[in-house]
């Protein structure tokens, strides 16, 4: 399955300053497979270490100087490690921290030889490391879910991910190719964006397939949670991680998890769960002006779960319950759509960048109004609303146009492709003139355009 971060990897490799590269993401969106597809294609051997599997590798790298640091792994991986030539592997580092340390030296003394390091508890490493970080020796990829568009590459639906690519305002979308992408919009939602489930339902075409690879991944995910760090509650993480598929969209209150647990202890949990990338939160920003992290206000703020098909299989959602469904945006109280479109906001940057998403929340007793998420171009500050329909009601975004004198909005809907002018109908405001492009989920790749 082919991923669109791998033309990033070929650019890093062809950079002369290139620095040992370190994958982020959550277990199981591919890091490793990715690694593997670049070998594949770029060079002529793979090096590769878990660190899981074989810790004793570990003592390898103890001298932390290159030039005897290789010879070993010859030795050990009886293969030749040949700068150029040879893509170094270093996976599941998290398992041995000092090595990650030592990724400095590589850069300094060999930095010739292309490394490639993964982890899919790193952050924990990251945040709580006990040695010396090599900063500005190092470069990060951030890796999600696959995409929509992925995803139709998977199902061998090259001609429409062409088509998407391709599209341009406002050149109308016929019904047919409307409907036919609007299927594979259910079809991603219950599946996700997970390697292996789109790779079964590739193969098999069975929802029930895919869904059995989901749970697993679940399983593997509450199996991890003993290794969050000392003194971890599990019972407590795995009561907020249960709970998050139903909270989406919806400002969190840690009293929605449970009345008799502490905040602050919710909070640590919550906390752990982010640190192994599993649940992302979006933040509230006052959005005045860019960059939008300038004027957050962390007291208040949604999440997001992973994946949309892990979601589902979460909150007990199947095909029946989504294909039932006379529009998407009503499945779950539009909570699965609000994941769609979120995901793939959340990774819409750079994949040097440090994945993050806001949101606009404003409490005013019975004048509370929400934006679903907050993107930024240049100078400009861009609503994101989530709606159902041609003429769901979007009277947050009025009023956060109205107050913030925006220009242009951006909804997803289940709708056809729409461009138009409209204006601002809000209570004691003046009216703002404003362009609202309307976008149906399967052209949620324009945003990265």
């Amino acid at each position: 399955m082919y991923r669109f971060a791998l033309e990033e990897l070929k650019n890093w490799i062809s950079r002369p300053d290139h620095k040992p590269l370190v994958l982020r993401g959550a277990r199981q969106v591919g890091k490793s497979y990715l690694a593997h597809m670049l070998a594949d294609e770029a060079f002529e051997t793979l090096a590769e270490i878990n660190f899981e599997q074989t810790p004793e590798m570990a003592e390898l790298f103890s001298s932390r100087q290159p030039e005897r640091i290789v010879p070993l792994l010859e030795l050990r991986l009886n293969l030749s490690i040949i700068p150029g030539k040879t893509l170094l592997f270093l996976d599941e580092i998290q398992a041995a921290p000092e090595v990650f340390a030592t990724l400095r030296y590589f850069y300094e003394q060999t930095p010739q030889l292309h490394i490639i390091a993964a982890g899919s508890l790193l952050e924990f490493v990251l945040e709580d490391h006990q040695f010396s970080m090599p900063v500005g020796r190092i470069e990060y990829m951030h890796l999600g879910p696959m995409t929509f568009e992925e995803f139709l590459l998977a199902m061998g639906k090259q001609k429409l991910m062409d088509f998407l690519q391709s599209y341009c305002l406002p050149e109308s979308i016929p019904d047919p190719i409307h409907n036919e992408l609007m299927q594979h919009v259910r079809d991603f939602c219950v599946i996700g964006g997970m390697p292996e489930a789109v790779n079964i339902y590739s193969e098999t075409k069975s929802y029930l397939e895919s869904e059995r690879i989901l749970s697993n991944i679940l399983s593997t995910y509450r199996a991890d949670f003993n290794k969050y760090g000392q003194r971890v509650n599990q019972r407590r993480i795995e009561n907020v991680f249960l709970k998050i598929p139903n909270l989406v969209g919806q400002k969190f209150k840690y009293s929605q998890i449970d009345r008799d647990e502490k905040s602050r202890d919710l909070k640590d949990a919550l906390h752990k769960l982010e640190c192994a990338c599993v649940v992302h939160r979006v933040v509230h920003s006052n959005a005045n002006g860019v960059p939008l992290g300038a004027e957050i206000n962390d007291r208040y703020f949604k999440t997001i779960f992973l994946d949309v098909g892990l979601l589902c299989r979460g909150a007990g959602i199947t095909m029946a319950d989504i294909q039932s469904a006379d529009d998407v945006m009503m499945i779950n109280s539009g909570q699965v759509c609000e994941q769609f479109v979120a995901q793939h906001l959340l990774y819409s940057g750079r994949y040097y960048e440090e994945p993050q998403l806001f949101c606009w929340l404003r409490q005013r007793g019975s004048a509370n109004a929400e934006v679903d998420y907050l993107l930024s171009q240049g100078t400009k500050i861009i609503p994101v609303e989530v709606k159902a329909g041609k003429s769901g009601s979007l009277k947050s975004l009025h009023v956060f146009i109205s107050e913030k004198q925006c220009d242009f909005a951006l909804r997803f809907y289940s709708g056809q492709p729409l461009l138009g002018d409209a204006r601002t109908s809000v209570s004691g405001m003046e009216p703002v003139d404003f362009r609202l492009l309307s976008l149906p989920f399967y052209l949620i790749g324009l945003v990265q355009k």
